[in-house]
């Protein structure tokens, strides 16, 4: 099936109407539920703060708790294993497992596309593994899934995953392969002055779409030295009593109830001050730097609105992160396309968690781990790779002013990243991916989120997550979770967000039917019991 195909075949309501409104969709990378300031964190984020005092902000808004499978149901509006990524990149041969974004769903640019939006993406896309450019595999060189191919008029970021700051692998413009063009070169804010660039260079009638997809604040901890000097001393008391004061912070803003327990710290973690103290400078600087890289996309953002002028009152902007905070140790014995071994001067860079280098520049590539990642999610249990809260909850901002009369509200209503494509549908007034070839293409997992901005009704029906063997289903205030080899666990949502109270023992007949309503969905999205895939894949390599 071709592109063209889509164009013709996706009907639209008002396609040329001036009202509808330009559709900005900006992501940040590992990111806590509590780094920002509109969400209970110290971090200087002004634009976003700004963002959430004139738009809606959601208490429950839910990833897919790793960056590819996030990407590929924000780009489709179905869930990973639907789309071929339901776990990295790997091609395993299976539906559900290929590392490639599926030919038969349609993109969130092809659809606004068809529907005659211009479309722009500026970022990350981590949706294929065909990077053959950069890895000389011969077998993996074709661009059928790179953005300008999937419904991006114009593209410039980078193809795969991660990368230095300074110096990212896999930098694309449009189809082409490129090298930074600038000294010195930031890539958030490349990101962000390509996304200005795209606003600034529009100007057509038609509305425009334009994904903002940041690596910040994904390890390495690399950050520009004014926006470290912005947070000298602020960690110095340590992950316990940011911990607390974050707490704090979200229960005075209505965004959690103050009757869930904040949970322990992560047992892996010493107390702060039982943390030798020749090493807490290291710990204190690795913190101040991931707040920088915040800060730096922040002020890119306020950029991207600055350039909207008085457009800005009828842009959609949506706003949140693809998976929480990540506990990632990196050690010298990391490998990949991602990690370089030289910086663009020919210096070497040295690879891990090394306490006698302090994080920041381009000479060193490091993670802010456990004891950082436990404080960016409070008040939530556990991390990036996993689907209790602290794994999926985000921060979620929906701002729309002309839409939106009564702004600084905040929702419990239940969101989820399928519902971003049918959010956008909605407000685009195109029709979704269901009328274009139903027997090939899946209709819609989401549902819109437009009617919270006027009160209305919001129904929704159970939700799902599965990633490396770690499952659960969320059914009203129900929450069945499980980590991988691990028996269900279940929480009541509403009396306990912090998961501390398993009740599964206390309600086994609920837990039963939202495990049949698990196992039903995993059977019909191509999900694989992880030990079945595991040994797939041990097959296949022999």
């Amino acid at each position: 099936m071709t592109r063209l195909c889509i164009a013709l075949t996706l009907l639209i309501a008002g396609c040329a109407a001036p009202s509808r409104p330009n559709i900005i969709l900006i992501m940040a990378d590992d990111m806590g539920f509590s780094d920002i300031s509109p969400y209970g964190g110290e971090i200087h984020t002004p634009n976003l703060a700004q963002l959430a005092a004139d738009g809606l902000r959601f208490t429950s808004f839910y990833n897919g708790a790793r960056c590819c499978p996030t990407r590929a149901s924000l780009l489709t509006g179905l869930y990973a294993h639907q789309v071929g990524i339901g776990h990295m990149e790997g091609d395993d041969g299976l539906p559900g497992y290929r590392g490639d974004l599926s030919l038969n769903a349609v993109t969130i640019a092809e659809a606004l596309s068809a529907s005659g939006y211009a479309t722009y993406m500026a970022g990350k896309w981590h949706v294929t593994n065909h990077l053959g450019h950069w890895t000389g595999d011969s077998t993996r060189m074709s661009k059928h899934n790179w953005p300008v191919q999937r419904g991006f008029d114009r593209f410039y970021g980078t193809i795969t995953g991660a990368g230095s700051f300074y110096d990212p692998i896999t930098l694309t413009r449009d189809n082409t392969p490129i090298e930074p063009e600038t000294e010195p070169y930031y890539y958030t804010d490349a990101i962000s002055d390509a996304s200005v660039r795209f606003i600034n260079e529009h100007q057509t009638d038609a509305p425009f779409f334009l994904y903002a997809s940041y690596t910040a604040p994904h390890w390495p901890l690399h950050a520009m030295k004014e926006d470290i000097a912005r947070y000298k001393g602020r960690y110095d008391r340590g992950w316990d009593t940011l911990r607390d004061e974050r707490r704090d912070r979200l229960v005075t803003m209505g965004l959690i109830d103050s009757s869930w327990a904040l949970t322990p710290r992560d047992p892996r973690v010493p107390a702060w001050e039982d943390v030798p103290a020749d090493e807490r400078a290291w710990y204190a600087r690795a913190m101040e730097v991931y707040a920088a890289q915040i800060d730096r996309m922040d002020q890119g953002l306020g950029r991207m609105v600055q350039a909207l002028g008085d457009k800005a009152e009828n842009t959609l902007i949506m706003f949140l992160a693809d998976n929480g905070g990540c506990a990632e140790v990196l050690t010298p014995a990391w490998r990949g396309l991602f990690i370089p071994r030289a910086a663009r001067d020919g210096s070497p860079v040295a690879i891990g968690n090394n306490i006698d280098l302090l994080p920041g520049s381009e000479s060193s590539y490091q993670s802010y781990g456990p004891p950082w990642a436990n404080a960016s999610n409070t008040p939530f249990r556990r991390y990036k790779h996993f689907v209790h809260e602290g794994g999926i909850a985000t921060p979620f901002i929906l701002h729309w002013p002309k839409r939106l009369k009564q702004g600084g509200g905040i929702t419990d209503a239940v969101g989820h990243i399928i519902d971003v494509m049918a959010t956008a549908l909605d407000a685009a007034g195109a029709t979704g991916p269901a009328t274009y070839n139903p027997d090939a293409i899946s209709p819609l997992a989401g549902v819109s989120l437009l009617p919270l901005l006027t009160n209305s009704s919001f129904e929704r029906g159970p939700l799902f997550w599965e990633h490396e063997g770690n499952r659960s289903v969320r059914l009203g205030k129900w929450k069945l979770v499980a980590l991988r080899n691990q028996p269900w666990e279940l929480y009541d949502l509403e009396a306990d967000r912090t998961e501390m109270h398993n009740l599964v023992t206390d309600e086994p007949k609920r837990a039963q039917e939202l495990s049949e309503l698990y196992a039903d969905w995993a059977a019909h999205s191509n999900v694989m019991d992880w030990a079945e895939l595991s040994a797939h894949r041990r097959a296949r390599n022999r």
